[in-house]
């Protein structure tokens, strides 16, 4: 579904990505791990286009989107939940969510994709008139979560879902991320500093350092390397 070749990116003279190849295919949970400021968050931003492309290409259902930018890769079914929460913090639960429905495929269906998010969330259901700056932590990572779903995407890239969270919120931010992938459909390139909850639901992992993938394999595959996990993982 998503394909990226050889693709060059950074900020400024000073670059970032140097040459990655990365696969995601329909209906998976692919990982990209690795220490931090490997250069995966700046990898995501460059696939959603808002990190100007330098070299190499971005392949979305087979078209070449590199050059799209952001609004037109969201028109086309590719989202991205950064890193942090990005709330309006003034506004209730329930107009954050609708902030994610602009576009026109997306609000002829919004109350179903609410419907959705709620059934997935249902702690806002309950809060969904409470401002979203109010909420804990957890409780705002699953409205950003939501109000990317809420674009009704057919790839959705995760950027550190867990960040800040404690180990019990974190692993249900998972748990909902696999229900995502089996009950939704979705298809998800997940950025996580957590290696081993990561491991535990992907597909595919990716091992990225100083821009480079230094690894790639099934989660099998990278457990079972002592030096995947001692030199890039820490684990």
């Amino acid at each position: 579904m998503l394909k990226v070749e050889k693709i060059e990116s950074g900020y400024g003279p000073m670059q970032v990505l140097w040459g990655p190849n990365l696969t995601v295919k329909p209906g998976t949970i692919t990982s990209l791990l690795g220490p931090n400021g490997a250069g995966k968050s700046t990898l995501l931003w460059t696939i959603l286009g808002a990190v100007p492309v330098k070299g190499g290409r971005v392949l979305f259902e087979g078209n070449d989107v590199t050059s799209l930018p952001p609004h037109r890769k969201v028109d086309l079914g590719l989202t991205l939940v950064p890193e942090g929460k990005h709330l309006f913090r003034e506004m209730t639960v329930l107009e954050n969510l609708h902030m994610g429905a602009y576009r026109k495929d997306a609000l002829a269906v919004r109350g179903q994709n609410l419907d959705l998010v709620l059934s997935m969330f249902p702690i806002l259901a309950e809060r969904r008139n409470q401002k979203a700056g109010s909420l804990s932590g957890g409780q705002q990572q699953m409205v950003t979560i939501g109000r990317a779903l809420m674009t009704r995407p057919k790839l959705i890239m995760m950027d550190e879902p867990s960040q800040g969270l404690a180990p019990k919120l974190t692993l249900e931010i998972f748990e909902t991320i696999e229900r995502l992938k089996k009950e939704v459909g979705l298809t998800i390139l997940l950025v996580e500093q957590n290696a081993e909850v990561s491991l535990g639901k992907a597909d595919y992992v990716y091992v990225m350092h100083e821009g480079v993938i230094k690894a790639e394999g099934t989660p099998d595959v990278i457990r079972a390397s002592t030096e995947i996990r001692e030199a890039y993982l820490g684990i």
